[in-house]
């Protein structure tokens, strides 16, 4: 006697398991990845302080909205800038450097004027901020 096995259809192999893998791959990659460049070297930004009183002394640099410069309160052009803090330098050594710019002053304003403090030689350069209104302000 002859025992006749039903034949079953073989199921194909799906591909929607494979597609669930390469799906939590992607994104698992993803997660763990980093999205922005990196130096190549350790890189730790300054921290910001806020709440503490200004320090006392050195030069203020007040910086309008559209880039008018006014140093001690008096305006200046910005040709005649740089003598001007070179002067003040020859006085003091040691002399500090508070910029005051406008909070809607473009950055190309604020910038160039940082690094030409550096080049003739103030090494004490300040940002004035003015600090968030509370503790959930941003």
């Amino acid at each position: 006697m002859k025992l006749n096995r039903i034949r079953r259809n073989p199921h194909s192999e799906t591909i929607i398991a494979l597609i669930d893998v390469v799906f939590f791959l992607l994104v698992f990659f993803m997660l763990i990845g980093r999205m922005d460049a990196t130096a190549p070297f350790d890189v730790t930004p300054p921290l910001a302080v806020s709440g503490r009183d200004m320090p006392a002394g050195g030069a203020t640099l007040s910086i309008s909205r559209d880039g008018a410069l006014a140093l001690d309160g008096t305006e200046i052009a910005g040709s005649d800038l740089e003598a001007a803090l070179s002067r003040a330098l020859d006085r003091d050594a040691n002399l500090r450097l508070r910029i005051n710019a406008h909070k809607d002053a473009e950055l190309r304003h604020v910038l160039p004027l940082v690094g030409m403090a550096e080049a003739i030689g103030i090494a004490d350069v300040v940002l004035v901020v003015t600090p968030a209104a509370g503790p959930d302000a941003g």
